[in-house]
């Protein structure tokens, strides 16, 4: 979510060292707080903190993780028009996670204050491994794909359980590799890098499936699949066809967050492969990168023309990504923003109506 001006202000002010850690939390607490309080009042029946802690919607959550360095490098994301400031992730030890990564402490904030279900999002670890490049990986620790996907299935595993113990039931795995993969200029852009792409759809498929296959029985755990969201801007066009088998065919995600917002979508044709069964695609027919109103006649209709392709009853309403995948937030209003919210639930509940 956007971030208030009150946190604008004390993450410049703990930048500059005029204010210490613990006035900055108070600060965001607050904020979260209202945040929280909002989105109970809009009718989201799961709420989470509008990743305030955050300055990236990636790069906080693999800092924490063992074995793994954000360092000041241009990792590649080649955002229409604008550039976010330069990160990027180098792997220098073993891979795992911490029994006290910081986002723990996010969760247990939300938990504590949220009349409602207490949502947690993380990052993916395709997103991680789609943006590495060869020179960023320690080859001695490991000296082959396998080996890494080997740790990351075991982190994102031991994350899973981690947040399950602290009481989280619905956990989001945010994803931009997917994306890329629709686009042929994003795998280009990998293959220069020194990825290969051949085959990674089914890769990621299988790294995936590895790590959901001990959840919880009452654990829900979703993906978002994100073309690029930076101050209004994008990165990945290209319709979800080249990886829709391996995605909704084949992965175990209880829900699948899949971007509708423009024409770069694509179609609907590759809902087709979603089993029949409890697994939804959440169309996020609603852009959070401006603030005008959809009309609702016409998001209607595109869930209509949705529902040719998957059981209407297997979908679901979303906006199209969060307003703010970083500190900086998308161009437009926080009354912008909560409009929009208030719209998607006054939508979905005409056409889903709760019993």
């Amino acid at each position: 979510m956007l971030r208030p001006a009150s946190v604008h202000e004390a993450r410049a002010r703990f930048e500059h060292g005029e204010i210490d850690a613990t006035a900055l939390r108070h600060v965001e607490d607050e904020a979260i707080l209202h945040a929280i309080s909002r989105q109970e009042q809009v009718g989201l029946h799961a709420v989470t903190d509008g990743e305030f802690r955050r300055a990236f919607w990636h790069f906080d959550f693999f800092g924490g993780l063992d074995g793994v360095e954000i360092v000041a490098e241009d990792s590649g994301m080649a955002f229409k028009g604008l550039a976010p400031k330069p990160h990027a992730v180098h792997i220098t030890g073993k891979v795992g996670f911490p029994a006290d990564h910081p986002m723990l402490e996010h969760f247990r904030f939300v938990r504590d204050h949220a009349s409602v279900l207490a949502k947690q999002c993380i990052p993916a670890p395709t997103v991680m491994h789609f943006r590495l490049a060869p020179k960023s990986i320690d080859s001695d620790i490991y000296p082959d794909r396998d080996a890494l996907f080997a740790d990351l299935a075991q982190t994102w595993r031991d994350a899973i359980a981690a947040f399950y113990a602290e009481g989280c039931r619905y956990l989001q795995f945010d994803d931009t590799a997917w994306a890329y993969l629709c686009s042929e200029t994003e795998r280009q852009r990998a293959r220069e890098r020194g990825l290969d792409t051949e085959g990674l759809a089914d890769a990621y498929s299988a790294l995936l499936n590895e790590i959901l296959r001990d959840r919880p029985a009452d654990m829900t755990i979703t993906t978002h699949v994100c073309r690029g969201n930076f101050r209004s801007t994008w990165i990945a066009s290209g319709g979800y066809e080249p990886v829709a088998r391996q995605l909704l065919g084949e992965t175990g995600y209880d829900d699948f967050f899949l971007e509708y917002d423009t024409e770069r979508a694509g179609g609907f044709e590759p809902l087709r492969f979603l089993p029949r069964g409890d697994q939804r695609v959440v169309l996020g027919l609603i852009t959070s990168k401006s603030g005008a109103l959809e009309d609702p006649e016409a998001v209607r209709a595109r869930i209509t023309e949705a529902a040719q392709f998957a059981p209407i009853e297997q979908l679901a309403l979303s906006p199209q990504c969060g307003f703010a995948s970083t500190e900086e937030g998308n161009v437009l209003t926080e009354a912008q923003q909560w409009a929009k919210l208030a719209e998607i639930v006054r939508i979905a509940d005409e056409v889903w109506p709760r019993v």
